[in-house]
């Protein structure tokens, strides 16, 4: 009988620590079974693609883990996850690892969906993020404290977000940190003074996605290149993949993978690019 365990796992950046978790969930596996461990904004769509996966073959057994891309990088690299996720680019001593693209992601800018901003610059939001502007009615809200919502050092969602909007800036010290997409859009559905920022393809109606610079976060736009935020969703393995890998993965990039992803608001990776 298939089984997919889906695990949320908090794990600190130090190598040593997101070993040792990982080590513990990871004993007395057969040749059927596949640790998936890293990003969380990738691990909802790992999940339905395992859940797919192992009820077409019975056999196996798949064990999806949240942690973040770096865990889940660090994961690969010491040998406690058979495929890493990540929702940023490999950097530095990363490189060496085998990577494949399974597709694109935005990133949305949300607000409560009571909140009258539905547009905003770059540059207001990075500022909105540094601290410099600290009321709503300073970018084109009503006259109340914004709350700052930000994902956790080492998320893929953040070091993107970084890399898109924030430049040599730094996002304030003052922001609310969560340690996931969906704890992110469940503040910010709860807080009508508050802005965060997730993977495009966890955008539902308890939040609204606003346009920026009147461009909105649209699969269209992010294909056409209009819209700016996006950054990719990998899949890694420590060497070329094989076996139940390497199968799972062939799944993930096939066409019904694919429509699977898409489905779910994601963009598929670019044509003739997506084994690395």
């Amino acid at each position: 009988m298939s089984r997919v365990t889906i695990k949320i796992i908090r794990i600190a950046a130090a190598c040593a620590v997101a070993g040792i978790m990982f080590v513990a969930t990871s004993c007395d596996r057969s040749g059927l079974a596949l640790i998936i461990a890293g990003s969380t904004s990738v691990q909802p769509f790992a999940e339905l693609l395992a859940e797919e996966y192992a009820h077409v073959n019975p056999e196996t057994e798949i064990d999806v883990q949240g942690g973040g891309s770096s865990a889940g990088i660090t994961a690969v690299q010491s040998g406690t996850a058979d495929i890493g996720m990540s929702s940023r680019m490999l950097k530095g001593n990363e490189l060496d690892l085998w990577s494949v693209e399974i597709a694109k992601d935005g990133l949305a800018i949300i607000v409560h969906p009571d909140n009258p901003v539905n547009d905003l610059s770059i540059g207001l939001l990075q500022k909105i993020y540094t601290g410099e502007i600290t009321d709503w009615s300073d970018a084109g809200g009503s006259d109340a404290k914004i709350h700052i919502i930000a994902r956790e050092e080492g998320s893929g969602t953040r070091s993107a977000f970084e890399d898109l909007v924030m430049g040599a800036g730094f996002i304030t010290p003052k922001a609310i940190i969560q340690d996931s997409n969906g704890a992110v859009r469940q503040l910010v559905s709860g807080d009508k003074k508050s802005i965060g920022f997730i993977s495009l393809g966890l955008v539902d109606d308890t939040v609204k996605a606003v346009r920026l610079g009147g461009v909105s976060p649209t699969w269209d736009n992010i294909s056409n290149g209009s819209y700016s935020l996006y950054r990719p969703f990998l899949f890694i393995t420590a060497e070329e993949p094989a076996d139940l890998a390497r199968s799972f993965i062939d799944f993930a990039l096939s066409p019904e993978g694919q429509r699977m992803l898409v489905e779910e608001g994601l963009i598929p990776p670019a044509p003739g690019g997506m084994y690395g």
